[in-house]
């Protein structure tokens, strides 16, 4: 038996798919987005933009987790 992990490797898994490949990049960020960015924000003391499309927001969320801690360590 294959656990996720090493099924999403062997099948090169979308999780890691550069925002600016997605189909859907140029649309507007989401209602997730932009309600985890807003908080992101708010924590590292930075303004807010609300006209981020889908994939400037995924880079902004990158960048804030990294500078507020919140990121994945690896």
């Amino acid at each position: 038996m294959v656990d996720k992990s090493q099924e999403n490797e062997q099948q090169g898994s979308n999780l890691e798919k550069d925002p600016g490949d997605w189909t859907t990049g140029e649309e507007s960020m989401t209602g997730a987005q932009a309600s985890y960015l807003r908080t992101l924000c708010e924590e590292a003391g930075v303004d807010f933009d609300d006209s981020l499309t889908k994939a400037e927001a995924s880079r902004r969320i990158d960048e804030l987790q990294d500078k507020t801690g919140r990121g994945e360590s690896h």
